[in-house]
């Protein structure tokens, strides 16, 4: 099968994981620090800022608590987002407000954005879609003049940026995600940016049970009776360990020659794809924006983009569509809500397999029998 999503691991992944089993240490230790503070200048912000915890969906809850979200709030967010940003702000109390994207980006414009803004809106919950940046500069500037926060859901945007600016790095709050399917992987783990000093502190003793020290090992020189507990914060324990760090640790710096082949394979799809019939490539990265390269999306005939699926799967081709609205899922109350640009792409939309260790001969296979389904399925429909 050749896979939408693929992680790539070798020998010095599991160099360093027998690292950590020879330091006898697997929790939140030094390899923790270490990564953290790598990726923090992989952003190019404070060390002190980054977090790393068990998972970005960790991270979107958290940050509803962060950032004060109650019942009476509205949080903006696009219909085309993962389920865990709808579960987030729904559980908080706050309303989840639903914005339109542009079809073809499947990001929201600083437009969508805006009339979608309510007086009660407290936030905008914001994702990179497929790792395009879209248009986050205008939609932070225009977050600052309404006096309204800003969460960057990144998890597709692990080396996304505009102008040299790293995504997750615009707003208030941001996480990313490692787990099996993203770019860089630890298993299952992600990463918390928090702009604010003072409220990065805070997310630091929420994410391991409001504790002012992670151990009482590491207060025991400086104090008479470390085993004490000083909470000041409800919190919860959604830190990340050594063991996944360290895998996060190599993962980050082979990170560069990850994006590299991944841009390759989408040059790739465009040149092989490029005279197929009433299909559209993913747009074309505005000038100074970077994209991670987490998705390539082909748009199609509502009519044959299942069909066309299948045929694909029958072939040993794994595709998938990312992701499914959540305007009409009825478990947020977003019914009766009109968003025209997220239903024509939710409705033609399709991802092909893109992950660093599709080699030539696979990704020219993928284009071969895509075309001839897309032209069967084309010829079916006309008949």
């Amino acid at each position: 099968m050749i896979n939408v999503f693929q992680p790539s691991l070798g020998a010095e992944e599991l160099s360093a994981i027998s690292e950590v089993f020879e330091s006898n240490w697997l929790g939140h230790g030094p390899r923790t620090k270490k990564f953290e503070a790598r990726f923090a200048e992989h952003l190019g912000v404070p060390a002190e800022h980054t977090i790393f915890i068990n998972s970005a969906t960790a991270g979107l809850f958290l940050s509803t608590e962060l950032l004060g979200l109650r019942a009476g709030d509205d949080v903006v967010l696009p219909s085309v987002s993962f389920v865990a940003a709808g579960n987030a702000v729904a559980a908080s109390g706050a309303r989840p407000v639903f914005c339109d994207v542009d079809p073809h980006t499947l990001n929201p414009t600083v437009e969508h954005v805006e009339r979608a803004l309510t007086p009660r809106t407290k936030a905008v919950l914001l994702l990179h879609y497929g790792g395009y940046p879209g248009d986050i500069a205008g939609i932070a500037d225009l977050c600052r003049a309404r006096g309204v926060q800003l969460i960057e859901d990144a998890a597709c945007a692990v080396a996304s940026g505009v102008n040299g600016r790293k995504c997750g790095t615009f707003g208030d709050v941001a996480m990313w995600s490692f787990d099996s399917m993203k770019v860089l992987v630890t298993g299952d783990g992600g990463m918390l940016y928090v702009r604010d000093a003072e409220l990065a502190r805070t997310a630091r003793r929420l994410a391991y049970h409001g504790l002012e020290q992670s151990s009482g090992f590491s207060a025991a020189r400086v104090s008479a009776r470390w085993w004490e507990l000083n909470v000041r914060d409800f919190g919860r324990r959604i830190i990340g360990n050594d063991l996944t760090a360290a895998i996060g640790g190599v993962q980050l710096r082979r990170l560069p020659e990850f994006v590299e082949r991944r841009r390759a394979i989408a040059e790739q799809y465009d040149r092989l794809l490029a005279d197929v019939e009433g299909v559209r490539l993913p747009p074309a990265l505005p000038a100074g924006h970077t994209s991670s390269h987490y998705f390539y999306w082909v748009q199609l005939d509502p009519a044959i983009r299942d069909h066309v699926a299948a045929d694909l799967l029958e072939k040993g081709i794994y595709t998938t569509f990312r992701y499914p609205p959540l305007h009409k899922v009825p478990a947020y109350g977003g019914g009766g809500v009109v968003l025209p640009g997220t239903d024509t792409a939710s409705d033609s939309t399709l991802l092909l397999p893109l992950h660093q260790g599709l080699d030539d001969a696979e990704v020219r296979t993928v284009a071969d029998e895509f075309r001839k389904a897309v032209e069967h399925r084309t010829a079916q429909a006309r008949a």
